[in-house]
């Protein structure tokens, strides 16, 4: 029986790692294994991947030189960065760069970039309509991983750029559920006035993403983009009221008043929001959820996720 190819995998104990981990690691029929990487081997999530029989290796962003043994021998790499971490994109353009460099020096032969697009491109930094943040951002954390596609493309490296969606996961581990309103009554609050927000599982990103390793060197240097649906404030409200069994009601939002929310990182994603909004269709073209539906055929929808998840969205 053929060895099988190893592929290694970022961020293996967070969103989109852990996805790709575990869709590996419950496929045993495939022609691939996992390497996870992690900071730390001792913590709690590492521990429960070793206990599954997944290798854990330690490797870090910021240390060059971890990554290139990290990846030595490996045939597929699945390369991410995590902005919310440390809310520095110079960091992040820095993390990036030494995926990309690490995975030419071992001879990857096929890079998944998890990446987003840059704002800029239609948003320039003269435009009045959207603060420019941290003097030359539009959406730091679009815009950081946008620009680091090129540190993959200068170099050669075999790349998928792989476009992510809106985790709904995000309702869980962030904060942004419905809340009540002044009259009781459960708010989910966006700004995006009716316009349509991709969002997607963040395991199902995974799923995506070693659908992509299966078929091989078809998708070398093209981009893909992942959605689970497309759906707008209303019709998330709609389905939640279905999940919850009480009405959640939605309120759209200003930008502005999103950005003045004041938390780490509001002001990049009320610009975030805005960008989704006002560029709904470029945004939301690349995003046909058919795309994500063949690499991934388990793919959920909205209300498939929110009935697995309903116990774990706190309703403040």
């Amino acid at each position: 029986m053929a060895e099988k190819k190893i592929i290694a995998v970022v961020g293996a104990t967070g969103a989109q790692g852990g996805g790709l981990v575990h869709a590996i690691a419950n496929d045993p029929a495939s022609d691939l294994k996992v390497r996870a990487l992690t900071r730390s081997t001792q913590g709690d999530k590492a521990k429960a991947l070793a206990e599954m029989g997944v290798d854990v290796v330690q490797a870090d962003l910021d240390d060059l030189e971890s990554l290139k043994r990290a990846f030595a021998g490996a045939y597929g790499v699945f390369g991410v960065t995590n902005f919310w971490e440390h809310l520095s994109p110079e960091r992040e353009l820095k993390q990036a760069a030494s995926q990309a460099e690490a995975a030419k020096v071992a001879g990857v032969r096929h890079v998944i970039w998890s990446t987003l697009e840059d704002t800029r491109r239609w948003v320039p930094l003269s435009d009045s309509r959207m603060p420019t943040l941290m003097g030359k951002y539009k959406v730091p954390h679009f815009d950081a991983k946008g620009e680091a596609d090129r540190e993959f493309s200068s170099r050669g490296v075999p790349t998928t750029f792989l476009l992510t969606s809106f985790y709904w996961d995000n309702l869980i581990f962030l904060g942004m559920g419905p809340k009540k309103g002044p009259d009781g009554v459960l708010q989910f609050s966006l700004p995006m006035g009716n316009a349509k927000l991709p969002g997607i599982a963040a395991e199902d990103i995974g799923k995506c993403a070693l659908g992509i390793f299966k078929k091989g060197e078809e998708y070398i240097g093209k981009t893909v983009a992942v959605a689970g649906e497309l759906l707008s404030g209303p019709e998330m409200a709609r389905a939640m009221t279905e999940t919850f069994k009480q009405p959640v009601r939605y309120q759209d939002m200003t930008p502005e008043a999103y950005r003045a929310l004041g938390f780490p990182g509001a002001d990049d994603l009320g610009n975030m929001f805005q960008f989704k909004r006002d560029f709904n269709e470029a945004f939301c073209g690349p995003r046909n959820p058919s795309v994500a539906r063949a690499l991934n055929p388990a793919l959920q929808s909205f209300a498939t996720w929110l009935s697995r998840n309903k116990s774990r969205i706190p309703l403040q």
